[in-house]
């Protein structure tokens, strides 16, 4: 069942700024673009900034504006977000299990079909920066039609039931060395590995304490570790054998620097307009 919330501030909503970076001499810089072919994991460079849900404190989250945005602005080179089934099996880019956080209205996403979801408008955080406009969350097809294979894509797989569908949009785009596929979950993370894709777990600081992660080393690309975790886990982590291990959700220049002192080769970020452009002007890289 879907429920309306009032429709409060919509008129603050009503237009979006471009919120694009310039870079030197107030040029905007390039999008971030690695040859002709499909960008893969193997043209990241060694520290990898992720705009988590977009840069969910910079651009309404899991929004097409704001992924476009995050792309645009080149600080970020991979774009995070999340993937929901609809009842009729579509996935689309939506983190909570309700609606009722992000949008007008109420009532569990898998309560709605492909034709409903045309009707589902986002809410922007009034601290947001900027004006943004009400937009339908996108479907992970249209995500990965706009963004595949011009950046790499992470997204997180909210119901297990999704893999199958998820598979077969990235084997048809060619995108399977160019999108994670992430859980919390380490047999989810078997599985991914299993259907030929890009496997990702994330692990809480909790989950880091009894953590064994070398036994995922043979079906894990990223591990993704809770910056929050103690030291000797993180290192734990970095020395697992796994290819990849990047930390989250980091929102401040110590959190980063810290887990980049610790071997972490990546920062997941609610901020990567702020924390890149920090690093750039001489912060650790």
């Amino acid at each position: 069942m879907v429920t309306w919330i009032a429709l409060t501030g919509l008129a603050s909503v009503a237009s979006v700024v471009s919120l694009t970076l310039t870079g030197p001499g107030g040029r905007a810089p390039a999008p971030l673009e690695w040859g002709a072919g499909p960008l893969t994991v193997a043209a990241l460079p060694r520290i990898t900034y992720v705009a988590h849900r977009g840069g969910a404190r910079e651009v309404p989250e899991n929004s097409m504006a704001g992924l476009t945005t995050a792309y645009e602005r080149g600080t970020a080179q991979v774009l995070d977000f999340d993937a929901r089934l609809l009842r009729d099996g579509t996935p689309v880019v939506f983190h909570d299990e309700t609606l009722n956080r992000t949008t007008y209205l109420g009532g569990a996403v898998g309560g709605l079909d492909a034709r409903e979801w045309q009707g589902v408008r986002l809410r922007p955080k009034d601290r947001l920066p900027g004006s943004w406009r009400s937009e339908r969350p996108p479907t992970v097809a249209e995500v990965l039609d706009r963004f595949g294979g011009r950046i790499v894509l992470m997204l997180e797989a909210k119901d297990p039931r999704s893999l199958d569908r998820l598979a077969e949009l990235i084997r048809a785009r060619g995108l399977t060395r160019s999108v994670f596929v992430n859980s919390n979950d380490p047999e989810v993370a078997r599985r991914v590995h299993r259907l030929g894709l890009l496997a990702q777990l994330w692990r809480s600081a909790q989950q880091l304490r009894t953590d064994r992660p070398e036994r995922w080393r043979s079906f894990v690309d990223l591990l993704d570790v809770d910056h929050r975790a103690r030291d000797a886990d993180l290192v734990r982590a970095v020395n697992s054998g796994i290819a990849r291990v990047w930390a989250h959700t980091v929102l401040t220049d110590a959190q980063r620097d810290r887990v980049l002192a610790l071997g972490c080769g990546g920062v997941i970020t609610d901020a990567p307009g702020r924390l890149a452009r920090a690093a750039q002007r001489g912060a650790r890289p």
